[in-house]
């Protein structure tokens, strides 16, 4: 464990192109696991695992305004974000807070259908970038 807390989950890859995108994580060796929609975050997530390599979470636009209509703007598919596991978040976002790192929420703790109504959060971390912080199950 490290001083906030965290357990390194995965890799947010954003894409307007989730086809193509577990195309290649397939070529990879990826277990590519089914398309699930979550109308809370409007978006659609395919989780990608390796036993070699990082998990990898494809997330794609929902065919409805969301979140990643800024992030995909520029480009057609990008990571942005790295996600870590809690159990303690409150605790986690504290002790950054306390060693000088801005930390902003973006998005407040809500039930996430990917990791089984567990509740996710993202904040903007000053100087390293987005981070989703998974909350223990029930």
């Amino acid at each position: 464990m490290n001083r906030f807390g965290l357990k390194f989950n995965h890799l947010g890859l954003a894409t307007a192109q989730p086809e193509k995108t577990a195309r290649f994580l397939d070529g990879l060796g990826y277990a590519i696991g089914p398309t699930i929609h979550d109308p809370l975050q409007k978006v659609n997530l395919i989780l990608c695992q390796s036993a070699a390599m990082p998990t990898v979470e494809i997330i794609s636009p929902a065919g409805e305004p969301g979140p990643l209509d800024k992030i995909l703007a520029d480009q057609s598919e990008r990571i942005y974000h790295l996600c870590y596991e809690s159990d303690e978040s409150e605790r986690s976002l504290s002790l950054m807070k306390t060693e000088g790192h801005r930390v902003v929420c973006l998005s407040p703790p809500t039930p996430a259908v990917l990791f089984g109504y567990r509740r996710v959060s993202f904040y903007l971390i000053k100087g390293f970038g987005m981070i989703e912080i998974i909350e223990p199950g029930a």
